[in-house]
């Protein structure tokens, strides 16, 4: 059972704790309205990106282990359902694939991976060292999550295959439905793209609960399309960025309310607020 002392811990090294609610309302809870709304808790995950393992000049050893580790430690107290890690997983250069999958077999949960711009291998490599599809979509506790890929061997940022994508939103228009892409699909940031046509389908299946991206490592905030939140997790690794490495929880309550925060266990962070 946590301790007053654990829970004051762990409270300051997150970010101000955001609900996005059944309203499509943002806002940020007080620490009695978490608590009461944790009892209603269907879900619970966390969501990563931009290990950029094999960089040169960044203690990128160093930095996958620690987010393992973190991981892990947050596991052990909060059980985590399965965790994302969101894309440039290495950096750039293909042997380093098998090598960064060594480190992350060291998380105590289930986890997924999407390709990133920086995961330059094929479609067939990558089947080699995950044993997934570049596309992929997987049903836990009722929630349908859907993985898609977003560049290419070459590292060209691209849309994800919206025929794909609208036969699985389809398939699951009856569940709640969360979506990782590692590349943004519109130029809220400076490295995102503008893709139209992803916004035309996903708009039109209210059952989507958020979309997660990573790519933009200075970004750890949310952007707003038609009530549905895109969300930014900052980076794990690489060498720019927000400066802190973190990675975000997220808890899907039974009635679909979302709460959500980054979480970095040597520093607080600074508050966000929308």
């Amino acid at each position: 059972m946590a301790t007053p002392n654990s829970r004051r811990s762990f409270l300051k090294n997150i970010s101000a704790v955001t609900a996005i609610l059944l309203t499509g309302d943002i806002r940020t809870l007080s620490a009695a309205e978490w608590t009461g709304l944790r009892k209603k808790l269907k879900l619970r995950f966390a969501v990563a990106s931009d290990a950029h393992y094999g960089q040169p000049n960044t203690a990128f050893d160093e930095m996958i282990e620690k987010l393992t580790g973190q991981v892990n430690a947050f596991h052990d107290r909060h059980p985590l359902d399965f965790t994302v890690i969101n894309g440039d997983l290495i950096h750039n250069e293909k042997p380093l694939m098998a090598l960064v999958k060594q480190k992350t077999d060291a998380l105590q949960m289930p986890y997924y991976v999407t390709r990133g711009n920086h995961d330059m291998v094929t479609e067939q490599e990558w089947a080699s060292v995950w044993q997934t599809p570049l596309n992929q979509d997987i049903v836990l506790k009722d929630t349908a999550l859907i993985l898609a890929d977003t560049s290419n061997e070459k590292g060209v940022y691209l849309a994800p295959d919206l025929v794909w994508l609208a036969k699985k939103l389809e398939e699951h228009r009856a569940r709640k439905t969360l979506l990782f892409l590692h590349i943004p699909q519109a130029k809220w940031t400076a490295n995102g793209i503008d893709t139209p046509a992803f916004f035309e389908l996903v708009n039109r299946y209210p059952n989507i609960k958020a979309v997660f991206h990573g790519h933009e490592h200075d970004q750890d905030g949310v952007k707003m399309n038609a009530g549905i939140p895109y969300f930014f997790d900052s980076h794990i690794g690489g060498n720019w960025g927000t400066d802190y490495r973190g990675f975000r929880v997220v808890e899907l309550m039974a009635d679909g309310t979302l709460v959500t925060y980054m979480m970095n266990p040597s520093q607080k962070l600074n508050e966000l607020s929308y």
